[in-house]
């Protein structure tokens, strides 16, 4: 909400000019008329003397009901402070509800190395207030004070501060206990994939490699090796799977590179979401090449269709989504919606960015084609699956994967949804570094024993189902912040919408990076297997 369009204040308030990113993430920032100077010391300096009407007092009472609070930025430090305080002790005169007091004054503490800022604090007075409980006119007048300090803090170690808030000895048991909790899941999954299914496929080995007949047949999953490389049904969609897949996991692992370098920091106003354009713009290379390639090693003709679909794949459905987000937005009057400028340049970025690297990917891949490498020629006609039970069915099968990848990663996954949609401050990328490379490692041990477990059943139509049972954690994910926002204050339809639609964004793409990770690692398990017994 913008207030100060609701509250005209007597000097006019100065607009600044957002970048991508602060337009993006809701940001709209103006010259605040506090006249702060370097070195320059003042005592209740007075800000403006406003007038306030009755719908005026309503409204701040509802910010400071609401416990919305101010965020300024002297020189890129972030100063934040509550606007109002709420009495509970002190009831109002008709004894309907506690009294609601309106900070007056503000007094900001600067420190100082040589000619730099190193941090400023901002402190609402709780002796200078002004009662608002009622809808009645009132006359305030709104000071501050500015105090300058000399620190031996360095320049350069400025947004520490910022960093311990996730340093604090509560989070540090939240992340210990996370990092625990997906250490002892891998380590049940890996001795069980060693103890159980590593354990029988040397058995299955040593069955085909002794020569006899009736040990070969025990071998269930030997005899399906001429369909077992059998291309996957809906192949151009298949590829863009993998094309935007991967795409995303290189824009991904962009982003931790950037955090590492110290380029996204926390309070960067607006660079999280231009770096996520601008990466996503530039990875497009990276989809068409993946999804071109993959397809011409089973036809030459074709491969456009793939590259197309990778270009919709994800951005389709995010459009969808993105644009009912901002109607409601702009029905609301809220500062997330997003200028027809801004709309404008993004489809700028996608046109002549995004869909001519696409495109050269989709060329360069196709023009740099290669057979698919199988240890066993693929039969004419497909095999006939048998009946299976309904525990080795898809459904069950992404429900065992998702549930186990999920459960390892749950507790940082709060922690995350905490800081994206409340008041904490996250700022640990290794910690998320590490939780996503558990993540990707429960998903390989999981893809494989799933992969063996459907291919000694007969099945051969492990492709797309590798996709999903590694894509299942996202389904888990999504789930799971529904009931997030089940248990938290957030209310209204515009939270909600604006909640579950861009958690559907995040959720999706995350479905498609694990799924091509299942996929890439179920392809290794299946050629080894199977070039070993060739071998043999």
């Amino acid at each position: 909400m913008d207030y100060h369009s609701a509250v005209q204040l007597a000097d006019p308030v100065v607009q600044k000019k957002e970048t991508l990113g602060e337009v993006l993430n809701g940001d709209r920032l103006t010259g605040a008329l506090y006249g702060m100077k370097f070195r320059e010391d003042k005592h209740w300096e007075t800000l403006c003397e406003k007038k306030l009407k009755g719908s005026e007092v309503s409204l701040f009472r509802e910010a400071v009901r609401n416990d919305f609070y101010f965020q300024m930025y002297c020189d890129d430090l972030p100063v934040w402070g509550f606007i109002g305080k709420i009495d509970e002790q002190s009831w109002s005169l008709d004894k309907q509800g506690p009294k609601y007091f309106l900070f007056t004054h503000i007094q900001f503490d600067a420190f100082f190395n040589g000619n730099q800022i190193v941090e400023v604090n901002a402190f609402s007075d709780p002796n200078h207030v002004i009662d608002i409980t009622d809808d009645v006119e009132l006359n305030v007048k709104f000071t501050y004070s500015i105090f300058w300090n000399e620190t031996s803090a360095r320049y350069g170690n400025r947004m520490n501060k910022y960093s311990k808030a996730s340093l604090l000895p509560i989070s540090q048991k939240i992340h210990r206990f996370s990092l625990l909790n997906s250490i002892a899941i891998i380590i049940l999954l890996m001795g069980l994939l060693t103890l159980l299914f590593m354990r029988r496929l040397k058995n299955d080995l040593r069955k085909c490699s002794g020569g006899d007949e009736e040990d070969e047949r025990e071998v269930v999953w030997k005899t399906l090796h001429g369909d077992v490389f059998r291309c996957p049904s809906n192949l151009p969609l298949f590829c863009a799977v993998l094309g935007v897949g991967t795409q995303l996991l290189t824009m991904f692992c962009s982003l931790f590179l950037l955090a590492f370098l110290g380029i996204l920091y926390p309070y960067n106003r607006g660079s999280l979401f231009t770096s996520i354009i601008l990466i996503y713009s530039l990875t497009s290379v990276v989809s068409g090449y993946t999804s071109a390639s993959f397809y011409c090693q089973f036809a030459e003709n074709g491969w456009e269709k793939s590259v197309i679909l990778s270009g919709i794949l994800y951005l389709g459905p995010s459009f969808v989504i993105i644009s009912i987000l901002n109607i409601v937005a702009i029905s609301n009057g809220t500062t997330a919606a997003l200028p027809i400028g801004t709309i404008i340049v993004i489809l700028i970025i996608y046109t002549f960015i995004s869909l001519p690297l696409l495109a050269f990917g989709g060329i360069i891949g196709h023009r740099f084609r290669s057979e698919f490498q199988a240890p066993c020629a693929t039969k004419r006609n497909p095999r006939e699956i048998p009946p299976l039970a309904w525990f080795r069915k898809l459904p069950c099968q992404m429900f065992i994967s998702g549930l186990l990848s999920f459960s390892a990663v749950v507790l940082e996954l709060h922690h995350l949804y905490a800081s994206m949609w409340g008041f904490k401050i996250f700022t640990l990328p290794n910690i998320l570094f590490i939780t996503f490379i558990i993540l990707v490692i429960l998903t390989a041990i999981l893809s494989v024993g799933l992969t063996y477990i459907q291919l000694s059943v007969e099945d051969h139509q492990w492709w797309w189902r590798s996709v999903f049972s590694g894509g299942s954690t996202a389904i888990f994910m999504f789930g799971y912040c529904i009931y997030f926002y089940a248990r938290s204050n957030m209310n209204g339809f515009l939270q909600l919408s604006f909640f579950l639609g861009y958690n559907a964004c995040i959720c999706y793409a995350f479905f498609l990076m694990l799924g091509v990770i299942s996929f890439r690692i179920s392809l290794v398990f299946v050629r080894r297997i199977y070039d070993a017994v060739k071998s043999e």
